[in-house]
């Protein structure tokens, strides 16, 4: 019972569609029944104001014009006036110009002197009525007019209205009958809709908890309702690219701990092979220790990948962004390049169309443009040619390298981003690349929120199309 009604369950949407659901059939019985009785009264009170005072004007000629109001007697008259004063439970008045009683159906206080507001307004000529809820009686006041249309009495006429007091009690008994069961159905469908509604999202936090336990690895697809059909399949979505992301990750460790091992095995083998024979000739040695040399290089060259790669996967990462001329960089760059490219007989053509002037992080930029233009001149063959063109407009500035190298297999082509993805292993062999360039280069592209795209025929050559902004915008951490 204390976990029912504790804090969480009344957050529970169970609880709140309960809630509603009960909102929903009790108000409109406590805001309805109240006005309800409010206009019933005020309607039954206009209605029988407006009868007396047409049943009044009905009495105006036989009270005017038979000396009533002088005092003359007029036995049938008064045999009316009190039949209609007792059907009414009330009483009847008759007042002269004067402001004396010269009749009373209680015979009660006639000769009296009565001053009253709505007496002397009917007087002037209005007609007009008062509820006294004090004494539960409807007063009407019609004036009594001569043939001439002077105003020469009063007639009052008092109704009791108790009949209103009973109407309302006997609708009231009604109206908490009819309550009763509408609360009672209300209750009803309140815990079916708490039950019905919350045993799909029940089922569902089952599923979640049991992929959470690893007795599944798919949450079944709830079609009880849009939403949570809709819910349940961007559920599967994201636990599909966790596993993704997990398969990633252990692909990339066994990676890296090939990448890793490869150059230890080779410098292992090196180091075993004079160490383990005699008098070895000085030109074998320092062969071998070259040999030795290049492995280290290459064991440092995949560190060194490896770590920038991880520091731009880290979701803080910053960028060192400053306005950088980019004419300038990448002919900085080329001339770095320009050796690799004279040992293979490589043409390199640089062209600018207008001079680009870019907020980057000049280091993580250097990176891009070295690997592409790195690669272009590797994967080439002797004689062949790369060409940087770099362009502008108004928003982004544009960096294309082309070659007519080697190429991308048709089926590679969308892997070559991968990390430790070769489209030709035993060609990256020779060259020694380390399989990570290229993702560092789309991740370093990403971060200055840029695009990479490519194009490749096997054995024809690749264009690489770089597009990335002008002004750098940090985008917000949500």
């Amino acid at each position: 019972m204390k976990k029912l009604f504790s804090h969480g369950y009344f957050r529970s949407i169970g609880f709140k569609i309960a809630f509603i659901i009960i909102c929903v059939g009790i108000i409109p019985f406590v805001v309805c029944v109240p006005i309800s009785m409010r206009a019933y009264e005020s309607v039954s009170i206009r209605t029988d104001a407006t009868n007396l005072m047409a049943q009044a004007i009905s009495y105006n000629n036989q009270i005017v014009t038979s000396g009533y109001l002088t005092g003359d007697e007029n036995s049938l008259l008064d045999t009316q006036l009190k039949a209609v004063a007792e059907s009414y439970n009330g009483r009847i008045l008759v007042v002269n110009s004067t402001l004396k009683i010269v009749r009373d159906s209680f015979s009660a206080d006639v000769g009296k002197t009565v001053i009253w507001e709505n007496i002397i307004y009917s007087m002037q000529g209005q007609s007009l009525y008062y509820y006294d809820k004090l004494t539960n009686y409807l007063i009407v006041t019609v004036p009594l007019t001569s043939s001439e249309g002077e105003t020469v009495g009063v007639l009052v006429i008092n109704k009791s209205m108790d009949y209103i007091l009973t109407n309302e009690d006997t609708f009231l008994s009604y109206m908490l009958i009819g309550e009763i069961i509408i609360v009672s159905l209300t209750l009803i469908v309140a815990v079916f809709s708490h039950i019905h509604f919350t045993k799909p999202i029940k089922r569902m936090s089952k599923s979640l908890d049991a992929i959470v336990r690893e007795y599944t690895s798919e949450m079944p697809e709830e079609d009880s309702f849009t939403e949570l059909q809709d819910i349940s399949s961007k559920f599967n979505e994201v636990i599909g690219k966790l596993h993704s992301i997990d398969e990633s990750r252990q692909e990339f460790v066994s990676n890296v701990s090939h990448e890793l091992k490869t150059p230890l095995t080779s410098m292992k083998v090196l180091a075993d092979s004079l160490n383990g024979s005699e008098d070895v000739p000085i030109e074998m040695y320092k062969e071998f220790m070259l040999d030795i040399g290049d492995e280290i290089d290459r064991e440092t060259k995949i560190i060194n990948d490896l770590l920038s790669l991880v520091r731009m996967d880290k979701s803080g990462a910053q960028l060192n962004v400053t306005a950088v001329n980019i004419n300038e960089l990448i002919e900085h760059i080329l001339k770095r390049l320009k050796p690799i490219a004279e040992k293979s007989d490589i043409e390199v053509v640089y062209e600018s169309f207008r001079p680009v002037v870019a907020e980057v992080d000049e280091v993580k930029f250097t990176l891009v443009v070295t690997n592409l233009v790195e690669n272009a001149i590797k994967y080439n063959n002797e004689g062949g040619w790369v060409h940087i063109s770099l362009n502008s407009d108004h928003q982004f500035f544009y960096i294309k390298v082309e070659d007519n190298g080697l190429g991308i297999p048709e089926d590679s082509v969308e892997h070559i981003f991968e990390r430790f993805y070769r489209a030709d292993k035993s060609h990256s062999r020779e060259i020694g690349g380390t399989g990570l360039g290229l993702a560092i280069t789309k991740s370093a592209i990403a971060m200055h929120n840029g695009e990479i795209k490519v194009r490749s025929k096997l054995n024809e050559g690749s264009t690489f199309d770089v597009r990335i902004p002008l002004n750098y915008i940090e985008k917000e951490v949500h």
